[in-house]
């Protein structure tokens, strides 16, 4: 029987000249900005939605800043079911409106992404909707690991090292199951967060899981508080050299900036927290550290893993609030 169709595309996989002028290295863009909900997203929870969600369902229901949301929505736009979005109040209005235009049903409930989460979670008994995790569950990871699939076929040997945003860890969780099924398990990651978001970094931090007190980075989609177990069961294994990287918001924001002016595109903070490595020199200083080796034993491969969240307007507030 023939699989059904894919909800994402095969998102475009492009050179950067410019960053690889600042590293020293080969770099590469898996430029999942294209992709038809504006993020990663759509692959795991299109291929969740295709296997938990039939047309008999009573509709979907997703806590969400922002990009699973919007996965969600789309998805469930064209598999023709309800939608129901609970955001918290920290995601922008832009968001919002977005989420409304894909015919979805949105709710603000709570300040952050947990809170929002609690109340999804009662929907699935209140209402029977079908729960839609936004990165914690092992069919969104499978779907995530497409993307490795994809590299694979556009490069010619293993990258030298792959770097990504973390939030709750559904990303990460993805490249390393994909990473493993194509034989790139000795490929180093280097997990990007942003410092008030930072929930896989404090428990590498701790030895174990934890939860952080709040969410204080503006880079809200970065925003859960604890990070999925299984992300933080890969570090500690060790079987993989995962490394776990903190930014602050300004550089962040600066690597947004300079991600428009050199690349011509325009991410979210959250994806800002991953350019940052390239842009803020923490690819180099981990050379220096001897924690990546020099050179890399191949190209750097950046995911550049978008975001809805962002347009000028918003990019203005981020400047205004982070004092630039």
């Amino acid at each position: 029987m023939a699989s059904p169709k894919a909800f994402h595309i095969n998102s475009p996989f492009l050179e950067s000249i410019d960053m690889s002028k600042r590293t020293g290295t080969e770099v590469y863009l898996k430029m999942e900005s294209s992709q038809p909900s504006g993020s990663f997203k759509i692959r795991g929870i299109g291929h969740l939605c295709q296997k938990i969600a039939g047309p008999e369902s009573k509709g979907v229901v997703c806590s969400s800043g922002g990009n699973a949301g919007m996965a969600t929505a789309y998805v469930a736009r064209q598999l023709n079911i309800p939608a129901t979005i609970i955001v918290p109040s920290s995601s922008p209005e832009l968001i919002r409106e977005k989420l409304k235009d894909q015919g979805a049903t949105v709710r603000v409930v709570g300040k952050v992404w947990d809170d929002a989460n609690d109340e999804a979670l009662r929907l699935t008994q209140t209402d029977g909707l079908t729960y839609v995790p936004p990165f914690d569950h092992p069919l969104l990871w499978q779907g995530h690991a497409s993307i490795v699939r994809e590299i694979k076929a556009s490069l010619p040997s293993k990258p030298g090292a792959v770097v990504l945003s973390v939030g709750g860890g559904g990303l990460l969780c993805g490249v390393v199951k994909g990473m493993k099924e194509v034989g790139w398990a000795s490929v180093p990651i280097i997990c990007m967060e942003t410092e008030g978001a930072d929930c896989l970094n404090a428990a590498v931090k701790a030895g174990k899981i934890v939860t952080l007190p709040d969410i204080t980075s503006e880079a809200k989609c970065l925003g859960s508080k604890t990070v999925c177990s299984q992300a933080f069961e890969y570090i500690k294994e060790g079987n993989m050299n995962i490394i776990s990287e903190l930014v602050t918001d300004q550089q962040a924001l600066q690597a947004v900036e300079t991600f428009l002016d050199e690349e011509r595109v325009l991410v979210e903070l959250a994806c800002g927290a991953a350019l940052a490595a390239v842009y803020c020199g923490v690819i180099q200083r981990l050379q220096g550290e001897g924690r990546l080796p020099v050179p890399l034993a191949g190209p750097l491969v950046m995911i550049v893993c978008g975001g809805s969240s962002i347009n000028q307007a918003q990019l203005e507030h981020l400047r205004k609030v982070l004092n630039r």
